[in-house]
């Protein structure tokens, strides 16, 4: 018994002067997010991330069938809403990607591949707190209709060909008020304007 006691001492004991250093650290040298994530902050980010996830969606899968059509759908709405911060090709080496703090995924890559259908759903529904991901969904049919295909474009990105990137250059915003519009959640914000190509509200977002 006094042996369990003593290990649980040196382990709250340790947990307060890892805490204690974070912090002189973080006073020290400011909050930037040009910073990587500590190995702790990555942890509990990961951990908090699948906690969030509804029960009923951990294990979803995909209800809409996968057709060329909404794949196509999927491509263009990526294209005109998501891949200003995570790119075309959902490697998310844009201007902005790697200036998040935590940086934009590279989602072709298995920590965004392994997760469910359904975790995917909900991030582009409810957005990521404490992140740059904003939630996508309001609530309706088709706001889930879009969600899901891209949940399947997402699928296609280790896929992308170079005709595909090519194609959704075209359809990725140019003027500074279409880059605005793309930021507007579809019917957002009071003063947001209505997206001119895609929305996420027609039957076709996105970390």
């Amino acid at each position: 018994m006094r042996r369990r006691t003593k290990i649980a001492i040196g382990v709250i004991a340790a947990v307060v002067v890892l805490g204690i250093t974070i912090i002189i650290s973080m006073v020290r040298n400011g909050f930037s997010s040009m910073d990587e994530p500590s190995a702790m902050e990555a942890f509990m980010a990961t951990t908090m991330r699948r906690m969030a996830v509804p029960s009923d969606l951990k294990d979803a899968k995909n209800p809409l069938p996968l057709t060329p059509e909404l794949l196509a759908e999927g491509r263009a709405h990526f294209a005109d809403h998501c891949a200003g911060c995570h790119g075309n090709d959902g490697k998310g080496q844009t201007s902005m990607g790697p200036k998040f703090y935590p940086k934009v995924p590279d989602m072709t890559k298995d920590d965004t591949q392994s997760q469910s259908d359904g975790a995917l759903f909900a991030t582009i529904e409810n957005g990521i707190r404490l992140t740059g991901m904003p939630a996508f969904g309001n609530g309706t049919a088709e706001s889930a209709y879009g969600s899901w295909g891209l949940v399947h474009f997402i699928r296609h990105l280790p896929k992308l060909t170079p005709e595909e990137i090519a194609d959704m250059e075209n359809l990725n915003p140019k003027s500074p008020e279409e880059c605005m519009e793309a930021a507007f959640l579809a019917g957002g914000e009071e003063g947001a304007a209505t997206p001119t190509t895609s929305t996420h509200s027609s039957p076709p977002h996105g970390h």
